[in-house]
């Protein structure tokens, strides 16, 4: 297949051409990303490749199809950013990558916990600086801290299992669909109502699909069911967070810390350099100037095994579509 790869970074790029299966399919790596306006780039291509922050709604998906494209290939996780029923509409496949490697956005977890906990970041500026004052460094130990694991996926359950095990905190999860099983053996407790799990929570971290029943999920309402001085940490997706509501609970001190490598409106600014340019999300402008704020540009996936395990899966995926096989990775509307 011609496949219009949208959103390139360098880093992408090199792991397809390395992939195993690399050569197979003919890619144009663009760095614009999808959008109405760019989707004319995909004329003459069978397919398109997209990433998190990259736009496929129908009105995007009418062009595409115009152009002649037949399948969306998500080289990701998540596929909110793309009109499913539009794309049934249209007869254009959709395709994603479930699991690249859960240790990698797990592990990354973990280590914005400690950071945010321990402030690493901050102790990092400060020795850089010449300055070596341990005031307001000071942290505390996550053995025998209740940490909420909200989400138990694959990502989720690895998260628990490192804290349950490694850390020797006390994890709970809440999850409509629970895995009792794996919960077991990863040392996670299951409540049965997300309010327990916010009450009782020292440390709450967000692992769950953005969708219309997971959206703003931490909110106005659920944040002062949280503990007083609570830790949030969000590697999964931006939405699960009302902003406004968060920096409310910075403001008056509820809120402890925060670490997250997502952020609700992060399609503007992440994965692009903005440093010679005026930010005017005014919003994120005020989130960042919180001492108690850590945030990364959605890195949390970012490994090498990761990289190629991307690579090698969407590869498989538009393989499928172009064979008429049916696809394990299919996402129906």
């Amino acid at each position: 297949m011609k496949v219009a790869f949208f959103s390139t970074k360098e880093y992408e790029a090199d792991a397809f051409k390395g992939a195993p299966s690399a050569g197979i399919h003919e890619i144009t790596y663009l760095p614009h990303r999808l959008d109405p306006v760019t989707a004319r780039l995909a004329q003459g291509h069978d397919a398109v490749c997209i990433f998190v922050n990259d736009a496929a709604d129908a009105e995007t998906l009418d062009v595409l199809k115009q152009a002649g494209v037949k399948a969306v290939a998500l080289r990701c996780a998540g596929y909110n950013n793309v009109d499913l029923k539009r794309a049934e509409e249209l007869e254009i496949a959709v395709v994603r990558v479930p699991a690249y490697s859960p240790e990698a956005v797990a592990e990354f977890a973990v280590g914005m916990i400690m950071t945010v906990v321990r402030k690493y970041h901050k102790a990092y500026n400060r020795v850089r600086e010449g300055n070596f004052l341990l005031s307001g460094l000071v942290g505390f130990n996550l053995q025998g801290k209740t940490v909420g694991i909200i989400g138990t996926g694959k990502i989720g359950m690895l998260t628990g299992r490192i804290l349950s095990r490694g850390f020797r905190c006390n994890v709970l999860a809440y999850d409509p669909y629970p895995n009792k099983v794996d919960a077991d053996e990863a040392g996670i407790t299951y409540v049965s109502d997300l309010k327990d799990l916010l009450k009782q929570a020292d440390i709450i971290s967000l692992h769950c699909p953005l969708m219309d029943s997971t959206r703003y999920l931490l909110n106005a309402e659920t944040f002062p069911l949280t503990k007083e001085g609570v830790v949030i940490v969000n590697t999964s997706r931006g939405g699960l967070i009302e902003t406004n509501a968060l920096i409310q609970n910075l403001k008056n001190g509820h809120v402890a810390a925060v670490g997250l490598d997502v952020y609700e409106r992060e399609g503007e600014y992440f994965f692009r350099d903005g440093s010679g340019t005026i930010m005017h999300d005014d919003v994120f402008s005020r989130l960042l100037s919180f001492y108690n704020v850590f945030l990364t540009g959605h890195q949390a996936f970012l490994t090498n095994e990761a990289l190629s395990s991307i690579a090698q899966t969407t590869l498989e995926n538009l393989s499928n579509v172009e064979q008429g096989e049916a696809c394990k990775n299919a996402v129906k509307g």
